[in-house]
This record gives structure tokens, sequence and C-alpha cells, in this order.
């Protein structure tokens, strides 16, 4: 007798890469204390709605995390990742803002270098991500 499948969970995540006084760092915010992988360092987003399109959710997920507005671009990476009780399947995306983000849920926020992003702790879904920009500088 096989095991119940984990239910699955698809995720977006926004890559915005800074402009002016941020330029070639990336905007990270910390997760929150009683989440899940509390402290761990994500780009911002978060889980699509159903019948909700990679971009609606994103641009939803931005708008609430981080009170600005966003248009989406590429999709730079999708992966999947197993957790004990859940499968991840996470879709970063290019991702510029319009205004100065300001974090809305009291969660940390950061911009970094490309170079310190390895420096970081993220969750193990985000490794092939960090991987990608890390080399592409």
């Amino acid at each position: 007798m096989s095991s119940p499948a984990p239910r699955v969970i698809v995720v977006t995540a926004a890559i915005i890469e800074g402009t002016g006084d941020e330029d070639g760092r990336f905007l990270v915010t910390r997760r929150q204390r009683g989440v899940h992988l509390e402290g761990l360092w994500e780009f911002p987003g978060g889980k699509c709605e159903p019948g909700e399109s990679l971009r609606e959710c994103l641009v939803r997920e931005v708008r609430e995390e981080l009170a600005v507005e966003s248009t989406i671009g590429d999709e730079i990476l999708q992966t999947a990742h197993d957790y004990p009780d859940r499968r991840i399947v996470l879709h970063f995306l290019r991702c510029r803002i319009t205004g100065t983000p300001i974090p809305q849920q009291g969660q940390e926020m950061r911009w970094v270098a490309r170079h310190e992003l390895a420096t970081l702790p993220f969750p193990p879904a985000d490794a092939q991500l960090i991987e990608v920009l890390t080399q592409a500088g």
C-alpha cells in the first residue's frame, strides 16, 4: 500500500533587481516567526489561488507584501521541492516594481548584492535559483 501523495502547492516568487541606488542588488524578505521555514530569506511571492494565473498571483502577492505595483516578466526558473508534508512547485519570474517597497506584514526586507545571495539562508527550494543568479554575474 502506498502512502498518499503529498499536497502540491504552486508558488510564485518575484526576482526584483534594483535600479538606481539598489542597482545590481536583489530584493529579498525574511520569513516571519510562526510560519513554515521561519527565519529564512526568500524572494517575495506566495501561493497561487484557485484559477489564478502565475502573473496574477505574483502581482497580487507583491502588492500585498510590499505595497507596490509590478510588471511581471519572463520566468527565470521553475523547480519543485518535496518537503515531508507538501510538494512545492515554484515559479521564479522577473519582476519590475513601481514605487518604493514597504514591507506590509512586519517582515524584514533587504537589497542584496548578487555575490551575497549565497551567504544568506534560503529555503532548499531556492537553491537552484541562487546558483543561477550568482553565476549570471
